[in-house]
C-alpha cells in the first residue's frame, strides 16, 4: 500500500494508517544531512512509519531527529517504538510534555480507561524513551536539520498546553500540529480540536493569528496534508471554533446535560459529505475529532472562564 507522497523540497508526507484507515493521521520526513521525522502516528503505526523511512532510505542509523508537536498518542505514540528502531536519532518534544514520553505510564493508564478496548485497536501503548535522548524545548527552539536548514519551533498552545509549531527555514512550511484544527483535504473542510483538558479558546486563537502573522507559503497538517489557501484556511478554522464554542456556551444557558448538547452540536454542524469511494471516512474523521470530547473540552474551559454550567459528562480525552 502506498504511503509515502513526495511534497517538494526534500518533505515527504507519510501516511501512518492509523487504525487502518489511510488519511487519517500524517508524519513527515524532512530528508537531508540529519534527516528528521515530524510526527510518528501512534504506537500501532511505528511499523508502517519504519516501513516508509526504509522506502525513502532512512535506515536504523540514518535517523537523526523525531520531533513531535505534542504528546497526544496520535501523534506520538510511537515515540518510543521509533527510538528503539532508530538508536541515533534525538527526540524533540516541548519542556510541558518531555516527562510523559520518558515515564509514559500515566498517560497510557489514563488513555485505557477512556477508550477501553478501542485502545489497542486504535492507538497502541506508548513505550518510555530513554531521558538522555529526550531534548525539551522552551517556548522557542531551533532543531538542526543540517546543511543551514533548521526547524524553528515556537510555542502554539490552545488545543493542548505542551503543543509546539515547527517552521521550516529552507520552505517556509509550517507543521501546524492540531493547532489549526483539523483539515479533511477530500472537502476542504476544517473542524475545531477541542479536547479537554487542555482546550483554552484565547490561547488557541491566539495561536492561529501568530501562524496566520507567519504567513507560510504551506500548512502542513497532521489531520491531513499540505494546505496552499493559508490564510482563507485558517480564517475559517477561527470562524469554525469561535462558533463551536458558542454552540455550546448555548446548550449550557439552555441547562443541557453533555449528551443533548453534543446531540444539538451535530444536528447544528453539516453533515460530512465524502466521495462514495470512501464509504468509511465519515466515521474515521469522526473517530479522529469526536464530536463528544470537541463538546466536552469547550465546556470545561468555560467551567474555568464562565463557572460552572450544567453541559456535564465523563468524555475525557487524551489523545488527539
Amino acid at each position: 500500500m502506498q504511503t509515502v507522497t513526495a511534497l517538494g523540497d526534500e518533505v515527504f508526507e507519510i501516511d501512518t494508517l492509523m487504525g487502518g484507515y489511510r488519511g487519517i493521521t500524517a508524519g513527515f520526513l524532512i530528508r537531508g544531512d540529519r534527516p528528521c521525522l515530524v510526527e510518528t502516528g501512534t504506537a500501532l503505526s511505528a511499523p508502517t512509519v519504519i516501513e516508509s523511512l526504509a522506502a525513502l532510505g532512512v535506515g536504523p542509523d540514518d535517523l537523526a531527529t523525531v520531533v513531535v508537536t505534542h504528546i497526544h498518542l496520535d501523534h506520538a505514540g510511537g515515540v518510543g517504538d521509533i527510538a528503539a528502531a532508530f538508536p541515533r536519532a534525538q527526540v524533540v518534544v516541548h519542556e510541558r510534555g518531555a516527562r510523559h514520553l520518558v515515564d509514559p505510564t500515566k498517560l497510557v493508564q489514563s488513555a485505557h480507561r477512556v477508550f477501553g478496548p478501542v485502545m489497542d485497536e486504535l492507538f497502541g501503548d506508548l513505550r518510555p524513551t530513554d531521558a538522555q535522548r529526550v531534548v525539551a524545548l522552551g517556548d522557542v527552539g531551533v532543531i538542526d536539520l543540517g546543511g543551514g536548514r533548521t526547524l524553528e519551533s515556537f510555542y502554539a498552545p490552545g488545543h493542548a498546553s505542551h503543543h509546539v509549531g515547527l517552521l521550516d527555514s529552507s520552505t517556509g512550511d509550517l507543521y501546524c500540529g492540531d493547532a489549526a484544527g483539523v483539515y479533511i483535504p477530500e472537502t476542504a473542510e476544517v473542524r475545531p480540536a477541542t479536547p479537554p483538558p487542555d482546550f483554552d479558546l484565547d490561547l488557541a486563537l491566539a495561536s492561529m493569528r501568530r501562524m496566520s502573522e507567519i504567513a507560510p507559503p504551506r500548512l502542513l497538517f497532521s489531520h491531513y496534508g499540505p494546505v496552499t489557501d493559508v490564510e482563507e484556511v485558517l480564517a475559517r478554522s477561527e470562524a469554525e471554533l469561535i462558533r463551536w464554542v458558542e454552540m455550546v456556551r448555548e446548550a449550557r444557558a439552555l441547562q443541557m446535560d453533555l449528551d443533548h448538547a453534543v446531540a444539538m452540536v451535530r444536528e447544528r454542524t453539516p453533515r460530512i459529505e465524502l466521495p462514495d469511494e470512501d464509504p468509511d471516512a465519515v466515521v474515521k474523521w469522526e473517530t479522529l475529532s469526536s464530536t463528544a470530547a470537541n463538546v466536552a473540552g469547550i465546556s470545561r474551559w468555560l467551567d474555568r472562564t464562565e463557572g460552572p454550567g450544567s453541559t456535564s459528562g465523563d468524555a475525557a480525552h487524551v489523545s488527539r
